[in-house]
């Protein structure tokens, strides 16, 4: 038998559990054993804390609330269909998104220098910058919105300053509007962003943008020919992390919106707590879930399009 005849048996041997020996056999099987024993505890916790809740919200939206928290029991579409023809809600759900996609793109647009600049510097105090930019999340969201509330306010820094300064009149409105909700959100999903773009700037190559300049490329077309491309799978990335962030997101839009501004989270949480109406509720989430789900099919069909893995 050849060389080439052996090695061809040998590897056959090894893919087919039946050529193998007694040893292989147990080293397989206890693999398996191992394998399925610190995989299936994940997949319990997974289905106690994520999938039994959301098979029972759904089926909730297809029940009937009836007030003072009564549930009836039944199998309707009258539910779920009501806020697909209410045009209310209709507004509810385009300025929930409308706020998500502003909020994402504002978060991208600052944060991409902060995080090509912590991904290019080689200062000894790059680890010390690194952690000032995420150093916010170390705050709870409930704090960083008060917060704004007192800077943002009628009276607050920003109005003062301008009215001691003589650039304003009157105090401008910054609170109690989408306007406030959207710069509370923008600083508080930052730093997720800086990290979600920091981990996606791996294909970003120092050597590809210098031999570029070498054969005379200016540094706005180093930038846009070379570095932005090789950077958009962080950047796609770090917008449908804020996106989906924002779109789900209720202290701030109920603070900093003052009642006024409605989105999904914040209905949702005056459907449970305020009318008690949970079928109502569930399927205003029920929209959320598919708003959700739409954002992440665009997000595979654009990050195919990148030729990302």
């Amino acid at each position: 038998m050849s060389v080439d005849t052996q090695s061809f048996t040998a590897v056959e041997a090894a893919q087919h559990p039946a050529g193998r020996g007694p040893q292989e056999k147990r080293t397989a099987s206890r693999n398996r054993v191992t394998y399925w024993a610190l995989l299936v505890p994940g997949l319990l916790g997974l289905l106690v804390s994520f999938v039994f809740p959301l098979v029972y919200m759904i089926r909730m939206a297809f029940n009937e609330g009836e007030g003072n928290g009564i549930v009836r029991q039944t199998f309707t579409f009258s539910t779920i269909a009501k806020p697909l023809l209410d045009p209310y809600y209709w507004k509810v759900t385009y300025d929930t998104f409308a706020m998500g996609l502003t909020v994402a793109v504002l978060c991208v647009l600052v944060s991409y220098p902060i995080a090509l600049f912590l991904v290019r510097t080689t200062s000894k105090w790059k680890g010390l910058l690194l952690a000032l930019a995420l150093a916010p999340l170390l705050t709870s969201a409930v704090v960083r919105t008060y917060g704004w509330m007192v800077i943002l306010g009628y009276d607050g820094l920003i109005n003062s300053t301008l009215v001691d300064a003589g650039l304003i009149a009157r105090p401008l409105q910054l609170t109690n509007n989408m306007t406030g909700v959207i710069i509370g959100l923008v600083e508080i999903f930052m730093p997720y962003a800086i990290l979600a773009m920091i981990s996606g700037f791996g294909r970003v190559n120092s050597q590809l943008e210098e031999a570029a300049s070498s054969l005379g490329a200016s540094k706005a077309r180093v930038f846009t020919r070379i570095t932005l491309p090789l950077s958009l799978p962080g950047v796609v990335t770090a917008f449908l992390l804020v996106f989906v962030l924002s779109i789900s997101t209720f202290i701030t839009p109920r603070l900093l919106g003052g009642g006024v501004v409605q989105v999904l989270a914040t209905e949702i949480y005056d459907q449970t707590t305020g009318l008690l109406n949970w079928p109502f509720a569930a399927a205003l989430s029920v929209i959320l879930l598919l708003l959700f789900g739409a954002i992440i099919f665009a997000y595979q069909g654009v990050i195919k399009k990148l030729g990302v893995n």
